[in-house]
């Protein structure tokens, strides 16, 4: 028998869609040619900030133990509400 969202052995298939997340490599984005676009990102979306490696950690950590037995056949985006703000918010691109 198969379970939902899972394989023939019970898998549970889930994905975690991060947004922009603190590293080297993104503040040096963030100081570049495109700062301002950042800056009016993270002051526009829900979180007012980019995410970290460890909020990531959090819902990798939840997907992977006994707490999220449940949960299968998901995608998790941790980007702050950047992307909804995107299409329903204040980044919502004007017309």
């Amino acid at each position: 028998m198969r379970h939902a969202g899972g394989g023939e052995k019970g898998e549970r298939i889930n994905s975690i869609s991060p947004g922009i997340i603190v590293t080297p490599l993104a503040i040096d984005e963030f100081n570049g040619p495109r700062e301002d676009f950042y800056k009016n990102m993270f002051a526009n979306c829900p979180s007012g900030r980019p995410g970290t490696a460890d909020e990531v950690a959090a819902v990798a950590e939840l997907l992977l133990g006994d707490e999220g037995s449940f949960i299968a056949g998901s995608d998790f985006l941790i980007d702050g509400g950047a992307t909804a703000s995107y299409f329903y918010g204040k980044l919502k691109p004007q017309d």
